[in-house]
């Protein structure tokens, strides 16, 4: 059963309400104190809800099996943490946690515990959460939900844009950039010096790696930092766009042979209707490249189980993504052994892991040197034609598909909209068989009623 758009944002709230609870009683008995461990001011923390959303949205169909619904939870919960608190780091250049010194931890921004709490959470969402809110909410009158729901998302939002200029701001002192800070206190005059002051002081009670001490680190690394003269150097934006343009090729090529050698025929493995790019294998190749790039000199052994366990929860999360956004199932693994929903199966996730290894110990470091040799300014030039050209890509890919799909589901829509300009442009150059044969796996899924 899938959630509304309402639903959705009482699941956002109400877990957002409930992580901050369970953070305050943590941190009061490990320090025996009242600690806001919240970003926002309010007793909301929305990590958690964001958490419960995620969970809500991709695991539904494995509340069937404790055990890969616990697996998954643990798995979506983990790489929500690791992307927040990368995010975090990349702009305010500190860690808001760190978990370095515990046993078991994976680059300081979780360790075990999370991942068993992360699994746990899932139960709870599943089989008590969701059903308790959802039962709540039936005894009150649909308007005044909404209008419930309408003001508590607006004056979240209020604090978190107060809590952001707030940490904005002590960003700037603690980096020592006195030349930022006057625009910014133009628009944290506005809602009081006093204000933002008392959000930076809970901001370093709660986290104490934003503490002031950083300044001697941070402004080491300016020192230490030169001008290059190389394209896209290390593993940075540059880098990562060519190796999503090339790894989409590759990708889809090495897809295509391998159709043509497993089942004698010739299919197209391409995600858009331009040019031969699976977005699956281009998108992995920078996903993978980015989390594991301080890691890409371990054993193939480390390699081989990260790839597997990233491997398989990037394509679970894709299947149910393009399933939700297109109403479309592009792979379908039902007939293979050890599946999950049809969305992967355990010998594809080996292949994952086989594939990390492979990238990190053979291609990557060639592709890497081959990117790096493009002169810097063609290079800078170049990529912002290839992101424009995917972008275009990919939305009239998106427009073909739902047009594709409107056909399918009714004749009748086609019929009274086909006069339409850009129905008629769909009509004219992506008509049912060019469709068909992009995306030969393609499958239509249709609404069906809730029991």
């Amino acid at each position: 059963m899938g959630y509304t758009l309402c639903q959705l944002c009482w699941i956002f709230t109400f877990y957002s309400f409930l992580g901050w609870c369970a953070g305050v009683v943590v941190n009061a008995v490990k320090k025996k104190k009242f600690v806001n461990t919240g970003f926002l001011s309010l007793p909301f923390c929305p990590a958690y809800g964001l958490g419960a959303v995620l969970y809500s949205v991709f695991l539904p169909e494995l509340r069937a099996n404790g055990l890969f619904l616990f697996i998954g939870g643990a798995v979506v919960g983990a790489v929500q943490c690791i992307l927040t608190g990368v995010v975090l780091q990349r702009i305010f250049h500190r860690r808001w946690w760190d978990y370095s010194k515990k046993r078991f931890q994976f680059d300081g921004y979780l360790h075990i515990g999370h991942l068993i709490a992360f699994g746990l959470s899932a139960f709870f969402v599943f089989w008590l959460g969701n059903p308790l809110l959802f039962t709540v909410l039936s005894w009150i009158p649909d308007l005044v939900c909404f209008v419930a729901l309408l003001g508590i998302l607006v004056i979240m939002a209020a604090d978190c844009i107060v809590s952001v200029v707030a940490v904005l701001q002590l960003k700037i002192r603690l980096d020592r950039m006195e030349q930022l800070t006057g625009s910014l206190e133009k628009v944290t005059n506005e809602f009081g010096n006093a204000l933002t002051r008392r959000i930076q002081k809970r901001m370093i009670r709660a986290y104490p790696n934003l503490e002031a001490d950083g300044i001697r680190e941070i402004e080491e690394t300016e020192q230490k930092r030169h001008p290059s003269t190389v394209f896209a150097e290390g593993c940075c934006f540059y880098k990562l766009v060519w190796l999503f343009l090339i790894g989409a090729f590759l990708g889809d090529i090495v897809e295509t042979i391998f159709c043509r050698l497993s089942a004698g025929v010739w299919m197209s493995r391409s995600s858009v209707v331009y040019g031969p790019f699976s977005f699956v294998w281009g998108i992995a190749c920078a996903l993978l490249t980015g989390l594991l790039y301080k890691y890409k000199d371990k054993s193939d052994r480390y390699l081989f189980l990260a790839g597997t366990v990233l491997g398989g929860t990037y394509e679970y999360i894709c299947s149910v993504f393009t399933e939700i956004v297109f109403g479309t199932v592009f792979w379908d693994y039902s007939d293979i052994p050890f599946n999950l929903g049809g969305r992967i199966n355990l010998l594809y996730c080996f292949f994952w892991g086989i594939a990390a290894v492979i990238w990190f110990k053979g291609i990557y470091p060639r592709l890497s040197l081959l990117v790096e040799k493009i002169p810097r300014r063609t290079g800078g030039i170049l990529t912002w034609l290839c992101i424009v050209f995917m972008l275009a890509n990919a939305t009239v890919s998106g427009m073909a598909l739902a047009r594709y799909d409107e056909r399918q589901r009714s004749e009748v829509v086609y019929q009274e909209e086909n006069q339409r300009p850009l129905n008629q442009f769909l009509d004219e150059h992506f008509p049912d068989e060019r469709m068909e044969r992009i995306y030969p796996n393609a499958k239509t899924v249709h609404p069906h009623s809730e029991n």
